[in-house]
């Protein structure tokens, strides 16, 4: 074994060693460096690239090769170059492309020549788009972020450990392989991280692999409706073109057009686009999106696109290239994302390219168009269905899965003379010390000194801390967080003062420990104290929760102690708001019960798209009353309620103290679930499919149990967009009772309701009560959203200067009391970015009921 491994390893060796490496620079007419210009290789159907100064570096076997050296804008240059043992320079100067004005004849009065060419390349958009039945290529990927300036201070919080300069640089390699009508498979070999060697990067070639024969672009985090191609089948609605001239690229026409928007906010691109005479194929692009389009987070992106012909009849992208600038809160920064693909396989889908025809007329069209500008007619004459025989297949069917992106455990493990070897595009001086530095820097930043001096920054207490946002105190080289909550919490999350009748002023306490490793296992200890100054009762309990698989996002835990809690266990609203309408409107609207629990409580997903949640209490539930009727405002005629509910279904919901010991499991089922797995994590991605949950609660009259009863609810929901309609989410779900031999009103399902000015859960009722219509009989329950991105405020140019969009809902209920009761809402949001505003109007077996305006959050 040994002298096999020795005889593996000399013939490895001897092939490196055999490898010639062709390195030069690429330069324009003044001698500036070209960068990200294409270089193809056409013997191996490979593509590699320069830097941003230019220079581009080769590793090949020894041979001759034929090199297309391209840039969009520039003419392509062919070099042919015979590699032998040895470094080789060479320097390759691009011209200006001459573009030549009369190749295209006007044939209709009055109309620029890009329409005609436009239209073509649209008409054989879907073929084009479809002209591969499966592909695979090795994509390099480099993506670099820079800092160009950094405020000292955020909303008043001081930025730590952020400095100008390259703030992210990595560098990834992926096999990605493709195959009709939309199965990916990618696999990243190789990932390195600038300052940080144990780290993966999040580069994804299948997110990089724009296509604009796709009608709609959509871009992750750019834009939540996405962008209209220029070859989509509506685009002469959307943009105007210009013929800009031709010029000629081995034996080939092409045609260079201008594309801009035909209204200033329309979500479309600008800039140029190349399409290939005859074929009506992109050769390149290079198109622009800007604040006008409606992206969000950057100023401008860029998009330059390089094709080549990869098979006879198929061509595909050899490099792409992104850049942005951003800035925003004193912030300012750029940077790019540069992909290069290479080691082609292609099954083409034709045997012979689709052409488009002019139909000669009939002589009585002649005679009748004599007189103005005809208008020609075309047809498109099919292209031939490859056969298996011409087209083998080039993958496994078991090469695609659910799993859409693998990074493997070894992928940064890699040397420097590795990436040296596999880097298509030569580093940057500015990366190359941004790599030593970091990487150099990594041990000390790692280091306990290091991190410890940052946490005292970090760490110091301010006035916001402990006022709105809590305070977190850190141990970044322990791995140790410890926490508490606000006094007071405006975002309806928990807080340390609140009020309501029953306990008077609150004091509740919530701390947080939670220790990490490096594994991604944590466990969290959280004890809570909390004292009712009206009633003079204290209150404790301690949670315990052990996160043992992050993969599978498997949690266990433990919880117990005398709390107070509201009777609907959907907590529908916030003790702050709770409190504001408590003490300025005379409304105790929550409602709550003291329980002295045990509760254990178990999720984990067991198989991809499969998630299950358990839980079993036992618990001692006493009721609670009304301790005081303080209120700032006292106002004429109106008075607290009892802590008791009403509830149509109940003659008396109040209770007495009794036992009760409840179990419930729920399976949540996302059929064909996507997912990326890492070394460490996995990332569930969307479905074409709905999600199903199947939920079942019972109460046992065992071990000392008063409530005896069995519920089962089958809920489903998904998300879905509607391109540029906007986006939305629906959900649905029924459930009902059986076996009731002994319930309390917190056994009943409850909705979600609202009373107040402050909107609720938007998944939930914005005018039900709290607990009028809770149920212990059958249910149905349905909530739609629908977020129209702007799709009738963009045409209106005040909204449109205030990034304004327009939003609609419905909520839909059925009870055995409730009858169907229906709210109906429309609303306004992203005022000043972050605000939401609702007019919901709310109808009871079709007559109307209340109306309400509703304020929210709306990002």
């Amino acid at each position: 074994m040994r002298t096999l491994k020795l005889i593996f390893c000399l013939v490895l060796l001897s092939v490196v060693a055999q490898a010639g490496t062709l390195r030069g620079r690429i330069t324009d007419e003044a001698g500036s460096g070209l960068p990200f210009a294409s270089i193809y290789i056409k013997e191996t159907s490979s593509g590699t690239g320069s830097n941003e100064q230019g220079h581009f570096s080769l590793q090949l076997a020894p041979g001759t090769y034929t090199l297309e050296f391209k840039y969009v804008g520039y003419r392509a240059k062919l070099v042919t170059v015979t590699i032998a043992d040895e470094t080789q320079e060479l320097n390759v100067q691009l011209l200006p492309e001459t573009l030549n004005l009369k190749e295209v004849v006007v044939r209709v009065a009055e109309e620029d020549p890009a329409y005609p060419i436009m239209r073509n390349a649209i008409r054989l958009r879907k073929y084009h788009q479809n002209e591969a039945n499966a592909w695979s290529a090795r994509v390099y990927m480099k993506s670099v972020a820079r800092m160009d300036k950094v405020p000292s201070k955020v909303l008043g919080i001081k930025v730590v450990d952020v400095d100008t300069g390259i703030v992210y640089l990595s560098e990834s390699v992926s096999e990605l392989h493709f195959k009709k009508p939309n199965k990916i498979n990618e696999r990243m070999i190789s990932s390195r991280v600038s300052g940080k060697k144990q780290g993966f990067s999040f580069n994804q070639a299948s997110e990089m692999n724009i296509s604009f024969y796709n009608p709609l672009i959509k871009v992750q985090g750019l834009s939540e409706r996405g962008f209209i191609s220029p070859l989509a089948n509506n685009a002469l609605f959307y943009y105007r073109f210009e013929y800009l001239g031709a010029f000629e690229e081995n034996g080939r026409t092409i045609n260079k057009i201008k594309v801009t928007p035909r209204r200033n906010n329309d979500p479309v691109f600008s800039g140029s686009i190349y399409i290939v005479d005859g074929t009506w194929r992109i050769h390149s692009s290079d198109l622009k999106l800007t604040k006008n389009a409606g992206i969000e987070f950057v100023d401008f992106i860029r998009l330059r696109q390089v094709y080549a012909p990869v098979h006879a009849n198929v061509w595909m992208p050899v490099s792409q290239r992104f850049t942005f600038e951003a800035g925003g809160l004193g912030f300012k920064g750029r940077g790019y994302v540069t992909g290069v693909y290479s080691k082609y396989k292609v099954q083409a889908a034709y045997s012979q390219p689709p052409k488009v025809e002019e139909i000669e007329p009939e002589k009585e069209e002649i005679v009748a168009e004599a007189k103005l500008a005809r208008k020609p007619k075309f047809r498109i004459i099919e292209p031939k269905a490859a056969t298996p025989e011409e087209q083998p297949a080039i993958h496994d069917e078991k090469l695609f899965s659910k799993e859409i992106l693998v990074v493997e455990k070894e992928a940064n493990t890699r040397d420097s003379a590795y990436w040296a070897e596999i880097r298509p595009v030569p580093l940057t001086k500015a990366e190359v010390v941004d790599y030593h530095e970091k990487d150099s820097l990594e041990v000390i930043k790692n280091s306990k000194p290091y991190q410890d001096s940052l946490d005292r920054v970090r760490n110091k207490p301010s006035f916001g801390n402990f006022f709105l946002g809590g305070y977190t105190y850190s141990n970044t080289f322990r791995k140790v967080q410890f926490g508490f909550d606000p006094l007071i919490s405006f975002t309806g999350g928990p807080s340390i003062l609140h009020y309501n009748t029953v306990e008077g002023a609150v004091a509740d306490v919530r701390l947080s420990y939670r220790k990490s490793f490096e594994d991604r296992r944590r466990y969290t200890i959280e004890p809570a104290v909390r004292y009712g100054f009206s009633n003079e009762k204290l209150n404790a309990k301690l949670r315990l929760m052990y996160q043992y698989d992050a993969v599978k996002n498997s949690v266990v835990s433990l919880e117990g102690g005398r709390y107070v809690t509201q009777i609907n266990n959907t907590n529908p609203i916030s003790p702050f708001v709770n409190s504001v309408y408590t003490l300025l409107a005379e409304r105790n609207y929550m409602k709550l019960y003291q329980r002295d629990f045990g509760l254990a409580t178990f999720r984990s997903e067991l198989w991809n798209g499969v998630n299950l949640s358990t839980s079993l209490e036992y618990a001692h539930r006493m009721p609670l009353q009304n301790t005081t009727g303080y209120t700032i405002r006292e106002r004429p005629g109106d008075r607290f309620t009892s802590n008791v509910p009403v509830n149509a279904e109940l003659a008396d919901a109040s209770f007495t103290p009794h036992q009760a010991l409840t179990a419930a499991v729920s399976i949540n089922f996302r059929p064909g679930q996507t997912y990326i797995t890492r070394p460490d994590d996995k990332f569930n991605l969307g479905s074409k499919y709905p999600t199903f949950g199947l939920g079942l609660r019972t109460g046992l009259k065992a071990l000392g149990g008063d409530v005896g009863y069995m519920t089962a609810a089958l809920r489903i929901s998904d998300n879905f967009s509607l391109g540029l309609l906007g986006a939305g989410s629906y959900s649905v779900t029924g459930g009902t009772f059986w076996n009731k031999s002994d319930m309390r009103l917190m056994d009943y399902k409850h909705f979600n309701g609202n009373r107040t000015l402050f909107a609720g859960s938007y998944e939930g009722f914005q005018l039900l009560d709290y607990y009028q219509y809770s149920t212990s009989n059958s249910y149905l329950e349905g909530h739609f959203e629908h977020h129209f991105n702007g799709f009738i405020f963009n045409k209106v140019p005040l909204f449109r200067k205030l990034k304004w969009q327009e939003v609609a809902s419905l909520n839909y209920l059925n009870t055995k009391t409730s009858g169907n009761y229906l709210e109906v809402g429309i609303g306004i949001e992203h005022i000043f970015k972050v605000l939401r505003v609702d007019f919901v109007t709310s109808f009871q077996e079709g007559k109307k009921a209340s109306t309400g305006l509703m304020f929210g959050l709306g990002f």
